[in-house]
């Protein structure tokens, strides 16, 4: 008879103290958080510049003809070669024959082109109503690891290579997009930490106006907020490697500001908080100078994250297809309303006493979209969460690809990889990813736009009426 084999026990059991205590090392003191730091941080500059061109900067590819007629630029291949050949003033693109590769500018410069003398009903430059200003979209979550920053990369992307000039506002003190981006930040006073001050001194400079007219003493404009005085959009905005893209980015000194923005609030009473992010981004032409700002949050409902709601037309929010995702999603959705309901009631009471206008939030769109989708293990949970969120669910569920995966590891975005690295079904699908996530967002901002320009030529033809009926009476 053959002896069965002892069964294998659990790894947990028969432990021994000794050798356990053995293996500790010496105690932990202050000065080893140093040093792992200072390893992390070289570590990081080698793994992020597998990404970048030799010369430490990072650049972005060129793209095919295949790719540009595929996905750019509604054209046959055999005619844009047509088109070229007709005009040798239009980027010619390298390489010979068929075999062209295109920088970005070279595609902006043709769909340019073709905008203006192609057929009018293809669609060659994105839809973008003029006279009314840039949409800002805020992703964020409460959880970490739901793919904010992926996301709000990858929705940048593709609407740069559909024609849009896009801002992108790092507000998370991690600084994973800046790396995204290829941002260098050396300190705080090169993110929207010197913005928000500027909106903080702003307003404390207009209150000891009215103190000095009352014969108060003025309330202390120390030297931080004396120089954020000086400080414009300009001075942190930076370009990247997309020419359409810009940033600003973050550091871990951007987190001082929600240590900070509480203190200025205790200074001065009356000064809207949340405001501060919307306040430059209007005052200061942002909103004019580009189509779309995306802002990348916390995974914490601070006062950044606050501050981004507050400015955000569009609000996405990304979770996983699980249980704890989707409860943590529900609990940032019950924080975002005692937050901000809280913030119109104090404000509201103050207005009623002033015989001002009530004021009250509020967002063109609301949207949870399930990102990392495992359709074979994923499927009925997702059906359960679309279930619960109804209208505020993307219909389309994020799949987690083989592109994702290999495009992360040189910290680079799908649309950054070049096809020729992966296999074709493979580039396709990753693609088809994220351009199908983009699909949705386009779909919420043209018909955002497209619902403000209704109501400006509405609210436009009422004051006409009156105007007219008035000079009638007159």
């Amino acid at each position: 008879m053959t002896r069965k084999p002892d069964q294998t026990l659990p790894p947990y059991l028969n432990l021994d103290p000794e050798k356990a205590a053995q293996k500790l090392g010496q105690p932990i003191d202050t000065a080893r958080f140093a040093k792992a730091a200072a390893f992390c941080g070289r570590g990081r500059d080698d793994l992020a510049r597998r990404g970048y061109a030799p010369d430490g900067r990072k650049r972005l590819r060129k793209f095919s003809t295949w790719e540009i007629c595929r996905y750019l630029i509604p054209v046959a291949p055999a005619h844009l070669r047509r088109v070229l050949k007709t005009h040798p003033d239009l980027p010619q693109g390298e390489g010979s024959g068929g075999s062209k590769w295109f920088t970005l500018e070279d595609v902006l410069a043709l769909r340019d082109h073709f905008a203006e003398e192609g057929v009018s009903t293809k669609e060659y430059r994105p839809y973008r109503p003029k006279g009314l200003p840039a949409k800002v979209a805020a992703v964020a979550n409460f959880k970490g690891g739901v793919g904010k920053t992926s996301t709000c990369a990858h929705l940048a992307m593709s609407a740069a290579l559909d024609g849009y000039r896009v801002l992108v506002i790092d507000l998370d003190s991690q600084g994973s997009m800046t790396s995204i981006m290829g941002g260098t930040v050396p300190d705080e006073w090169h993110t929207v930490f010197p913005l928000m001050a500027k909106d903080y001194a702003t307003h404390l400079s207009q209150e000891n106006e009215v103190r000095a007219a009352r014969g108060e003493p003025p309330l202390p404009l120390d030297e931080t907020l004396t120089e954020a005085l000086s400080i414009t959009a300009a001075d942190v905005i930076q370009k990247t490697h997309w020419p359409n893209i810009d940033l600003i980015g973050a550091q871990l000194n951007l987190y001082w500001a929600e240590f900070q923005v509480p203190v200025w609030r205790m200074g001065l009473r009356n000064w809207p908080l949340w405001d501060a992010l919307t306040g430059f981004l209007e005052r200061e032409g942002v909103l004019d100078a580009y189509d779309i700002v995306l802002l990348d949050t916390p995974p914490a409902l601070g006062y950044l994250t606050i501050n981004a709601l507050a400015a955000a037309d569009i609000l996405l929010v990304p979770l996983g297809a699980s249980f704890l995702e989707f409860d943590s999603t529900g609990r940032f959705f019950d924080m975002l309303y005692s937050t901000f309901a809280s913030i119109e009631d104090g404000e509201n009471a103050a207005r009623r006493r002033a015989g001002l206008p009530e004021m009250r939030f509020e967002w063109d769109v609301v949207r949870a979209l399930i990102t990392r989708f495992d359709a074979n293990q994923q499927t009925d949970l997702a059906n359960v969460i679309q279930a619960y969120l109804g209208d505020f669910m993307n219909a389309y569920r994020q799949d987690y690809t083989a592109l994702v995966g290999q495009a992360g590891e040189q910290v680079n975005g799908i649309y950054e990889a070049d096809y020729r690295d992966f296999n074709r079904d493979t580039y396709a699908r990753g693609r088809e990813a994220f351009d199908r996530t983009y699909a949705e967002f386009k779909e919420i901002l043209i018909g955002a736009w497209w619902r403000d320009q209704q109501m400006q030529e509405q609210e436009a033809q009422e004051a006409q009426e009156a105007g007219h009926g008035e000079a009638q009476t007159a």
